[in-house]
């Protein structure tokens, strides 16, 4: 019997792919080291970290700086494998439980439907498995074009999932929607599928990730990105999603509890502009934390509020993503947890 465990649960380290001179960011490539450099001191305080250099001279050059700054890496582990693109939640391992025992799956990952280059990035769990990061435990890969931020789950069954992301002609051309949940059922032991047809971020290129719009916090409470602006152009997609929201049911018929965040208003690219697609819901579950995007606008105060009643036994801790999110994502993109049952060795 498989099972995916929920993002609450136990965890053993967080992975993360630190930015690099060969991806979209060299651009802002200083923002982009202060950023993580921010987000990694912050974990370490509540747990392992593993970090993906893209070359020994890299690794050297993430070492230095962090010593520099005073973070204490004796719980981190800085590993090297070549990437396109630093969202390693889209591309990471998948971890869930086979009769008690952790297995690692590997999605098929093609950049959110082949619009950018992928296969440094589509390679790298195989690479890192092939280190001895992963201590031996087996690694199984699939053909299904999966992205781990296209997904939700309870830890117990439920899967929730925008509709268009994963049945994209571009991802998955032929699979319908019934070959799709088989898919799901059989890797990671999904029995129920709650499919959302709404819901959208301006400025997301991501087709509609779910960890952008709604998360489960418990089996029974999902928190969500809510627009109360009519003049926003998030306004009639977060709208309708909430709609959908408020009928979905748990097993038992219930409806669930809903929490909604603050949506924090337009942001844009300080140099292009450009509307980037700002969202609370993109926070990060630590053993005994949550970490929250924040914008520096007047809505993050209302967002820890809000994320505090969700996680009322977790520390909450407000993370500047203004950075990151001008590429687009923000600290669940830029993020895998690795469940508690995975044991880690450090490669030499």
């Amino acid at each position: 019997m498989r099972r995916l465990p929920a993002e609450w649960e136990p965890q053993s380290a967080t992975l993360l792919t630190w930015p690099h001179a060969a991806s979209d960011w060299s651009d802002i490539l200083q923002e982009a080291d202060a950023a993580y450099t921010e987000i990694v001191a912050t974990i370490l305080r509540f747990q392992p970290v593993i970090l993906v250099c893209f070359d020994q001279s890299h690794r050297q050059q993430i070492q230095r700086r962090l010593n520099a700054k005073g973070v204490d890496l004796t719980h981190a582990s800085l590993v090297i494998s070549k990437t396109n693109d630093t969202w390693v939640r889209d591309y990471g391992p998948i971890t869930i439980l086979h009769n008690d025992q952790s297995l690692l799956l590997d999605f098929h990952f093609n950049a959110w439907g082949g619009k950018f280059a992928a296969e440094l990035d589509d390679a790298c769990n195989q690479n890192l498995a092939t280190q001895g990061l992963f201590a031996g435990l087996p690694m199984q890969s699939s053909s299904l074009t999966l992205e781990g931020g296209a997904i939700e789950c309870d830890g117990q069954g439920t899967l929730m999932m925008v509709e268009r992301t994963l049945l994209d002609p571009a991802r998955n051309p032929g699979r319908s929607k019934q070959a799709i949940e088989e898919q799901l059922r059989h890797s990671l032991g999904a029995r129920r599928f709650l499919w959302l047809e709404q819901g959208g971020l301006s400025g997301d290129d991501t087709d509609g990730h779910i960890d952008t719009l709604a998360r489960f916090c418990t089996p029974d409470r999902i928190c969500y990105q809510q627009c109360l602006d009519p003049n926003d152009p998030d306004f009639p997609a977060l709208q309708a999603m909430e709609a959908e929201l408020r009928n979905l049911r748990q097993p038992d018929g219930a409806p669930y509890e809903l929490i909604p965040l603050p949506h924090p208003g337009p942001i844009h690219d300080p140099q292009s502009g450009r509307r980037l697609p700002a969202s609370y819901a993109n926070f990060l579950l630590l053993n005994d934390a949550v970490l929250l995007p924040i914008y520096k606008v007047a809505a993050d105060s209302l967002a820890m509020q809000q994320l505090a009643c969700c996680f009322p036994d977790r520390k909450v801790v407000g993370i500047d993503c203004r950075t990151l999110i001008r590429q687009n994502g923000s600290l669940h993109c830029a993020t895998m947890q690795l469940p508690a049952a995975v044991a880690l060795t450090a490669p030499e």
